[in-house]
């Protein structure tokens, strides 16, 4: 459910005394080149685990990167139209959601539905070779995603990327006689734009230091769709490596410490980027100092919006229960973003970070204490002549930015990464922290591997919801008449709500954005015809209930009661048809191609002959009205 008028009211007050009290100053945030990361990583993030592009098959990354590169020639990565704080806006992110066969996955009231990813044991005909090698390539590191987090435990290779991190970076040489912090230089101002979602979550809540509008799902609501030069111009840049998928391994320059160099962090101000190095003895400051430094300022820890709205693969609220035994991540979310197609980016507001490409998050509708694997592959700017492992442009590399949610006691953390490098959120880090993606030069793709809590958002669920609905309708073998088998209020009610839940959680959903893959696979093509012959029974349902309510020979209480059930459903019935109706027809809907445009189907038409439904459903609720004013 959302939050109150008063409950947002009350955030946005404490969100504004507490920007007051920190004025023009910047929280603290580490780097790898910073004294104390690795033990800020250990004590306050140790839920965040990396892996090195090199520690990866090169067969496997020689496949995936092949196949990202199938789906964004394709034309697969599409920008979503979600709603933020009731009103639409586009993601800046492109994306498609591939999993389990008949999965989806539900965020900021869109459903997306799964491109099947194909198994040696799911061999099908929904996408043609091309695809269903990609989505092949894909399941084959989610395979590997769901034996690695299983298998390595704390304190083995992970640890040792931590370590290894550390000293590459702080053994490089320095740089014009002076040792900057390569994550202080890429939070400078950058005129490249970028294309994620700045007002967005990856899925969850981003905040604003200077607007209560920073909201969730997309940095800023652009006005236009994907452009065609735009298109043309990633072709460009990137269209040579569709012919050449060598992945580029590289380690960092060194592994070894350099005892005695490493660099301290000054508070930074408003507007500086810069970490300064000084003499370790002079500069450096432990994180139990930085903590206390900031020991004056608290936020209130609460989950986001979309959290507690239960929003996912659906928004009943089902019970959450922790991930159990072997992870099996059923579902993975793979975004496109480049920065040179966006007219902006927002700046990380509270630590100075740089440009973000997906704002401070949390991922939503997760089982509970699941981890969440991220695949990054930068696409190499061929204009520049430098990938982007090397080190002159070190400093434009993607970065991911993380902090404790609603606390500004503990330094943030940021970390670069490599193109094929992979990082892991596991315990329960993703509760009880926040993440963001910070900009790089060059374009990049992520899949995100996810245990999507989708106990309602699956099409065998909704299936046999229908089956419950329809098990109430009943049709004489002879005259073809149908009638109710029951009349409680109560069932009444159950049955109505699976209709609606029928037609705005999954035909709506469907038609308003998940017929855009079709193009591309159809697999969904025939369950979403079913669940719309299901849909026209339970309409038929429904009219056979009014006409028991308007019948007179019925006892009086049992008509007002089926009545006000009645006429409860339809309400909330006429409330969503509007809503969907001018979400297909906003401004921002229209701005789209014809073949991803929203589509509001009259599949409830007047003129539909099967149906002789009275659809005006305004018409239907005055009758109710007026027959519950007589009583």
């Amino acid at each position: 459910m959302k939050r109150s008028g008063g409950s947002e009211s009350e955030k946005r007050r404490k969100r504004r005394r507490l920007l007051q009290e920190l004025g023009d100053q910047r929280i603290p945030y580490l780097g790898p080149s910073d004294h104390g990361f690795q033990q800020l990583w250990e004590t306050s993030y140790s839920g965040l685990a990396l892996r090195r592009s090199c520690s990866l098959p090169e067969e496997l990354h020689g496949r995936v990167e092949a196949a990202l590169f199938t789906l964004r020639r394709r034309g697969c990565f599409l920008r979503d139209l979600v709603k933020v704080r009731d009103r639409d806006v586009f993601t800046a992110v492109s994306r498609v959601l591939l999993g389990q066969p008949g999965t989806t996955y539900r965020y900021l009231d869109t459903r997306l539905f799964t491109i099947p990813w194909h198994t040696d044991e799911q061999r099908g005909t929904c996408c043609d070779p091309d695809l269903s090698a990609a989505c092949k390539a894909l399941w084959e590191l989610n395979c590997f995603f769901c034996s690695d987090v299983r298998d390595r435990k704390e304190g083995d290779v992970f640890k040792q990327c931590r370590k290894e991190l550390v000293g590459a970076i702080e053994s490089k040489p320095s740089v014009e006689g002076d040792t900057e912090s390569k994550d202080s230089e890429e939070s400078k101002p950058s005129d490249d734009g970028g294309d994620s979602e700045s007002k967005q979550s990856e899925e969850g809540e981003t905040e604003s230091k200077h607007s209560d509008d920073w909201d969730i799902e997309s940095k800023h609501s652009e006005e236009e769709g994907p452009s065609s030069k735009q298109d043309a111009a990633w072709e460009s840049r990137h269209g040579d490596e569709m012919g050449d998928m060598k992945t580029k391994q590289t380690e960092l320059a060194s592994k070894q410490h350099s005892e005695g160099k490493h660099t301290g962090w000054k508070h930074r101000p408003a507007g500086s980027t810069e970490t300064e190095t000084t003499d370790l003895g002079t500069q450096e400051k432990p994180v139990a100092e930085l903590k206390h430094s900031l020991s004056g300022y608290h936020i209130e820890d609460e989950e986001d919006e979309d959290q507690q709205s239960g929003q996912g693969c659906s928004n009943l609220n089902p019970a959450k229960t922790s991930c159990p035994g072997p992870t099996q991540f059923n579902v993975t979310l793979l975004n496109y973003m480049d920065p040179a197609a966006m007219s902006q980016l927002k700046e990380e507001p509270y630590y100075g970070m740089g440009k973000m490409a997906v704002g401070w998050h949390h991922d939503e509708n997760l089982v509970s204490l699941s981890p969440v694997a991220v695949y990054s592959y930068s696409c190499h700017d061929g204009d520049k002549g430098v990938s982007s492992e090397e080190g002159p442009a070190e400093k434009g590399c993607w970065r991911i930015g993380l902090k404790v949610a609603w606390d500004i006691h503990t330094p943030g953390l940021t970390l670069p990464l490599q193109s094929g490098d992979s990082y892991y959120l596991r315990d329960d880090l993703n509760r009880t922290h926040q993440h963001c993606v910070l900009a790089g030069d060059s374009a990049r793709f992520s899949s995100t591997h996810r245990v999507a809590e989708c106990s309602t958002g699956t099409l065998d669920y909704i299936q046999s919801r229908c089956r419950e609905a329809l098990s109430n309708l009943s049709t004489d073998p002879e005259t073809g008449t149908h009638s109710l088998l029951s009349l409680l209020p109560a069932t009444l009610q159950g049955y109505e709500e699976i209709h609606n839940e029928v037609e705005f959680e999954w035909l709506r959903q469907y038609w308003f954005q998940g017929q855009r893959y079709t193009r591309f696979c159809s697999w969904w093509a025939r369950p979403m015809e079913q669940l719309e012959n299901d849909w026209r029974e339970m309409e038929l349902m429904t009219q056979l209930l009014l006409a028991a309510v308007e019948e007179e020979g019925q006892p009086e209480e049992g008509r007002r009661e089926m009545a006000e059930t009645l006429l409860t459903a339809l309400t909330d019935r006429q409330q969503h048809r509007q809503t969907w109706r001018d979400r297909c027809h906003s401004s921002l809907a229209q701005t789209l191609p014809p073949e991803e445009a929203p589509v509001d189907r009259p599949f409830w038409a007047d003129d539909d002959p099967s149906m002789p439904l009275p659809f005006d459903l305004a018409d239907i609720i005055n009758r109710v009205e007026s027959l519950l004013w007589r009583m």
